[in-house]
């Protein structure tokens, strides 16, 4: 009988063999790196100095996309690198990280987007659990949602900065894809989709087309919605593809979300007596809580020294201030890093009109 497997192309056989040779050459070169990267460990344990630095990374990134010769796209680097950095990282010491779980959330995605795969995972039950989890310090780090480009911001990710100290360090943003997923591979018979309520909402145009009559149930995570239509056949979630392999779904309707585009921002936190505010990095936001006194004319003076300064407002939200007098709390997103003379000018004038006045954070955005 003859062989039924074809013989190997000669061409193909030398590229994968010269792949090989480059692919251990790589292997060697990062060894390199790491053992590098444990040298600069123990210099930061002497000096007492912090083992992440967000600003220091961007500019790792920012410099080799800059000098990316190709084929491999520049989008591509950032990614590939984070994942070295993280790894080395680790052998420095294990950062411990904080989110919204249990496995399987976007939060969970926006973290090892962020950090990188080599992390110890902190998943909490909820955003208030990330928040003091950070606080206590049974996590270096905590990665909450602050803003979604259909449902608007992620209300108590913004309350929980007034009454926290935690500060923010980094940021990253994340497309979001909602699936609609069940134990069946059939929509007969659901009788509840479960979810978190931004999701909810950012799908309730497909779910009132398709699904009119199921009731939609709010509950703590997308993930957690995937478990329990994991264990419950009458249920189905909306949640991730990472969620619905996690828990052995299927997905009945891929991309359901009304707006193609839908991505959620997340901040990056962390408490200020372990990890300083990030050094200015060339392309730095500075978002700040405000509130004024209530009278004629004090939100036009409150904006007016970022005009007089040339300080460019990237972002202008408000919150009610609950005190039952029509108080508000804006939360504002601001170009530039107080290291630049002109922003801090800017933020001390602006300081002196504000009845109340704090610097959430300074730190690297992705302008790429």
């Amino acid at each position: 009988m003859a062989d039924p497997t074809p013989p190997l192309n000669p061409d193909l056989l030398s590229l994968r063999t010269r792949i090989d040779a480059v692919d251990r050459e790589l292997l060697d070169l990062l060894n390199q790196r790491a053992r590098l990267a444990q040298e600069v460990g123990e210099v930061k344990k002497r000096e007492g100095s912090v083992a992440f630095r967000p600003e220091r990374e961007a500019q790792v990134i920012d410099g080799l996309k800059a000098v990316n010769p190709g084929p491999l796209k520049s989008d591509s680097v950032a990614p590939i690198w984070r994942e070295i950095m993280s790894a080395c990282r680790a052998l420095e010491t294990p950062t411990r990280v904080a989110y919204l779980g249990p496995a399987g959330t976007f939060s969970e995605l926006a973290a090892l987007g962020f950090f990188g795969s080599s992390i110890v995972r902190v998943p909490c039950a909820s955003i208030d659990e990330v928040f003091r989890s950070t606080s206590a310090g049974a996590a270096d780090f905590g990665v909450v949602p602050v803003e979604n480009s259909t449902e608007g911001v992620v209300a108590r990710s913004l309350d929980l900065f007034l009454t926290t100290p935690l500060h923010i360090v980094g940021e990253t943003s994340l497309f979001v894809l909602h699936n609609l997923l069940r134990r069946e591979n059939s929509l007969d018979g659901i009788q509840a989709i479960c979810a978190h309520p931004q999701a909810l909402a950012q799908c309730h145009g497909w779910l009132s087309n398709n699904l009119p009559n199921v009731e939609r149930r709010p509950v703590s995570s997308n993930a957690e919605g995937a478990r329990l239509a994991s264990v419950d056949p009458s249920l189905a979630a909306i949640a991730s593809d990472r969620a619905g392999g996690e828990y052995g779904l299927h997905t009945l309707a891929p991309a359901i979300q009304d707006d193609p585009h839908n991505r959620t921002r997340f901040a990056i936190v962390a408490h200020p007596q372990r990890q300083p505010q990030p050094q200015a990095s060339g392309h730095d936001c500075t978002s700040l809580v405000v509130s004024v006194t209530n009278r004629p004319g004090a939100v036009h003076d409150m904006l007016v020294p970022l005009k007089e300064h040339g300080v460019s407002m990237t972002r202008f939200e408000s919150r009610p201030a609950r005190s039952g007098q029509w108080e508000y709390y804006f939360y504002i997103d601001l170009q530039g890093h107080p290291e630049q003379s002109h922003v801090a000018t800017a933020l001390t004038a602006l300081r002196g009109v504000c009845a109340y006045f704090k610097v959430l954070g300074t730190y690297p955005v992705d302008v790429h």
